[in-house]
């Protein structure tokens, strides 16, 4: 098995782009392996290395927990999120200019979080999900600030079917004067899912209009999903 470095650039992002700009979201399969899924899920319980637990029954996001890591990130969350952002940023830039709106993405991570820094946003934003029996996740939207990417991503880090039954990924997706269009998805373990933050074009008889979208985890049946988020640009809060 090839390192995660080499993992990452081996993912085929022309098809990746494909995907993303035809429905909004891309499965890459396989990118982390069963020991590193284990390690990241077995971290949850530990005390150091996150800066914030959110019990989300408290906020009405849904049942479940979640933590974000601090900085210094651990280095394979840091090696997802760096080594992830170049490849999308042709993606987010194409979708800016579609859409006609001014935000255009640098090159670089570090450029995106010195542009965070400078609007006040300086949280770290990666996360790690758990879920038992009876969790779910309300459908939102994960922007932080003034500052966001449109896209993110989460990786799998247990096996549907055998480590928890339900649990599936929801992705909706809300054009004007529309009904809602519905996406479930239930990949694997180690599966990555790259998806938008918040909206996407489409194109329509008058060229590209403007689809709102919204992602949710449906309720676990039975068993514990542990999940990671990856999210591009950094938090006020």
């Amino acid at each position: 098995m090839m390192d995660l470095g080499r993992r990452i650039e081996a993912i085929d992002y022309s098809t990746v782009a494909a995907q993303l700009h035809e429905r909004g979201h891309a499965v890459v399969e396989g990118l982390l392996t069963a020991r590193e899924c284990a390690a990241l899920a077995g971290g949850f319980d530990s005390e150091r290395g996150f800066r914030k637990q959110v019990v989300m029954e408290r906020h009405r996001y849904g049942r479940g927990l979640y933590k974000y890591w601090d900085y210094p990130l651990p280095p394979l969350v840091q090696q997802l999120r760096q080594g992830l952002y170049p490849p999308l940023v042709p993606v987010a830039n194409l979708w800016m200019a579609q859409l006609g709106l001014e935000p255009r993405f640098p090159d670089s991570l570090a450029a995106l979080s010195r542009a965070c820094r400078d609007s006040g946003q300086c949280k770290p934003t990666p996360l790690l999900l758990r879920y038992g029996t009876g969790d779910y996740n309300c459908l939102h939207q994960d922007i932080y600030g003034e500052i966001y990417f449109p896209l993110q991503a989460v990786v799998f880090l247990g096996e549907p079917g055998r480590d928890y039954s339900g649990g599936e990924f929801v992705i909706t997706e809300q054009a004007a004067r529309a009904q809602a269009r519905v996406t479930v998805l239930s990949p694997g373990r180690g599966d990555l899912l790259v998806f938008s933050t918040r909206y996407r074009p489409v194109r329509g008889r008058r060229g590209f209009h403007r689809v709102a979208m919204k992602h949710g985890v449906a309720e676990v049946r039975g068993g514990r999903r542990h999940a990671m988020g990856v999210i591009f640009h950094d938090a006020a809060s």
